[in-house]
């Protein structure tokens, strides 16, 4: 597996590549200079699971920011710079964990080397990113349009500036919005470096089609072997880029812990309000920390049967639903008090085991 043979890099207190666990990551969408909203936001992510965070410096507010951030926070920050090498300077001096870049952007050589040896004073990795957006005119012609060839060539060249200087803390990121083209890009890259990879699908849309673009993408890659970062890109509240990053590494296997909740699609014999139930049970099991399934069906005829692979489940009828667990009927509880029921069996789980 590709992953368990990168370098193992560290960010913060964290250690990614080697075969170390898969982090999950997201970006804050609030101004950085705006330390309260960003603590706020940053503290909320970390509460479902974010691993890493990353911040946008465009200014130097930003950047003096950074130090005031990492103060509330208890995570590693990672810088995320464009163009300006004096605000990726300037993010290191005030304790960023990680700075991202993209050396083609941000000037001369001369510029290049000034960050890298700022990084290399502080030991701290540089995430090379490219993006197919930002692929350079010339790979462009090479290649006959923006390719998954050229996507790997611009990051390797990136990535040879940056060793020139002398300097191998590096992390790689390319990022398409284009599903397949990113498969096959990373696909390529996995097998000519051996730098820990951070993967997603840049700019996959809503909560919705973002959703089933990264699952998709990150799923073959995932399941490839190759990834030792991920973030799943959405439009929308960057919490929801936690849970789904989550889910995904769950369903691969490759992230075990949280409950999985398992529901039944409804039909015509659905007596209860099972969506909103669904969610609701799905919300409320986000923060017990326990490693089981638990079912959520709609009907007391089949649902024992159906919910049987569960640890534990709830099934509804007319005016009452039942308990089951491993598909036993364990009692009847009036319907208002399903969730309820539940919530205090999860609880209580541990002690009855």
């Amino acid at each position: 597996m590709y992953r368990d043979n990168t370098k193992v890099i560290k960010i913060g207190d964290r250690l990614i590549g080697g075969g170390n666990p898969i982090l999950i990551q997201s970006m804050t969408n609030v101004p950085t200079e705006d330390v309260a909203r960003c603590v706020e936001q940053i503290l909320r992510l970390e509460a479902v699971g974010c691993d890493i965070i990353r911040c946008t410096v465009p200014n130097m507010e930003a950047a003096k920011a950074i130090s005031k951030i990492k103060e509330q926070i208890h995570i590693p920050l990672v810088a995320d710079i464009h163009f300006d090498y004096k605000m990726a300077i300037a993010a290191i001096e005030n304790g960023a964990d990680k700075i991202r870049i993209n050396p083609g952007n941000i000037g001369s050589k001369e510029n290049v080397k000034a960050v890298v040896d700022v990084a290399k004073a502080h030991n701290i990795p540089i995430r090379v990113g490219v993006n197919s957006g930002s692929l350079e005119k010339e790979l462009v012609a090479k290649y006959g349009g923006v390719t998954a060839q050229g996507i790997v060539e611009s990051a390797l060249d990136k990535v040879h500036m940056i060793e020139e200087c002398d300097y191998d803390n590096i992390v790689i990121s390319i990022k398409s919005s284009d599903v397949m083209m990113c498969v096959k890009a990373h696909e390529e890259l996995a097998g000519k470096t051996i730098y820990p990879l951070h993967v997603g699908i840049t700019e996959a849309g809503t909560i919705l089609s973002g959703n089933i673009k990264s699952s998709i993408g990150l799923g073959i890659i995932l399941n490839q072997g190759i990834g030792d970062t991920v973030r799943v890109s959405l439009t929308g509240d960057p919490v929801e880029e936690i849970k789904s990053a989550k889910l995904i590494l769950r369903t691969l296997g490759l992230r075990k812990g949280g409950i999985e909740v398992v529901s039944c699609p409804t039909c015509g014999r659905t007596k209860i309000d099972l969506i909103g139930l669904a969610n609701q049970v799905e919300n409320m099991v986000a923060d017990i920390p326990l490693n089981i399934k638990v079912a959520v069906m709609g009907c007391a005829v089949n649902g024992p049967g159906e919910a049987k692979e569960a640890d534990i489940g709830i099934a509804g009828g007319i005016g009452e639903g039942l308990l089951i667990k491993k598909g036993e009927i364990i009692k009847k509880v009036p319907e208002h008090l399903l969730l309820e029921t539940l919530r205090q069996e999860l609880l209580n789980w541990n002690s009855e085991q």
